[in-house]
């Protein structure tokens, strides 16, 4: 019997499977397509990329739809993953985490960035995700990342224990945000930083245009949630990235 990894590489998913983070754009021709790990209908939860129960739900449990949103061809082209992690500015040893990871498409990349001697965080709330990324893991032969599941409304991360942490395409399906900030502020060490890096309004992928978050936002509930708050330049065509720091 085949993995889930090597069945849906079969299938023609990308070598480097991995949101999050995106709809098929044929389900929601109008809005495009989105890495927040869930379909907007109506009212979602989140991903990991479904973050809590409270908000507009979006399910994300379909590991092998998923992956071949979150890990087209095409992604690299708009996301720039390169540079989305040289703004982490991650030395060898340190931890970091991937908040709403998805399928995994910034493991590899934050792998080898943290070095063996440091630690990727694969964070979300689908189990069917978590068993996606775990083989994808054993697959890809990356010792220093290990794939959780947490619960909707909890990073479960000890107080100072990860020194950076990536949310990609996936804040606006937190509940409660400034809560779930104060929570990632605790686990940071002194001197790390999230970075939430989301989907602009005119971005021809994501959620519907009245669901993304402008920067001013999200820089507002960061700051509630006491962050040292910068929103980071970058050239990203369709996302922008704010930046909390401890």
């Amino acid at each position: 019997m085949q993995t889930l990894f090597s069945k849906w590489k079969v299938l023609g998913l990308a070598a480097a499977v991995l949101f999050a983070t995106h709809v098929a754009a044929q389900d929601h021709p109008q809005h495009g397509e989105h890495e927040g790990h869930g379909e907007h209908e109506g009212h979602d939860q989140h991903e990991g990329h479904v973050m809590s129960a409270h908000t507009k739900h979006h399910s994300f449990a379909d590991a092998e739809r998923w992956s071949k949103v979150f890990d087209a061809e095409d992604r690299a082209e708009w996301q720039k993953p390169d540079e989305v992690v040289a703004l982490l500015e991650v030395t060898d040893g340190m931890t970091v985490v991937d908040l709403g990871a998805g399928t995994g498409y910034f493991l590899g990349r934050l792998s080898a960035a943290v070095g063996e001697g440091g630690k990727v965080l694969a964070l979300d709330v689908e189990p069917t995700l978590i068993d996606f990324m775990t083989e994808r893991g054993e697959h890809e032969g990356w010792t220093n990342v290990e794939p959780r599941r947490i619960p909707y409304d909890d990073p479960q991360l000890p107080d100072a224990s990860v020194d950076r942490i990536l949310v990609v395409d996936t804040w606006h399906h937190i509940a409660e945000r400034p809560a779930y900030a104060a929570k990632l502020l605790k686990a940071l060490k002194p001197g790390g930083g999230v970075f939430v890096v989301d989907l602009t309004r005119e971005s021809p992928h994501g959620p519907p245009v009245e669901e993304r978050l402008p920067p001013e936002q999200i820089s507002k509930e960061l700051a509630e949630a006491g962050f040292d708050v910068e929103v980071a330049e970058e050239t990203l065509p369709y996302q922008f990235v704010v930046v909390g720091r401890r």
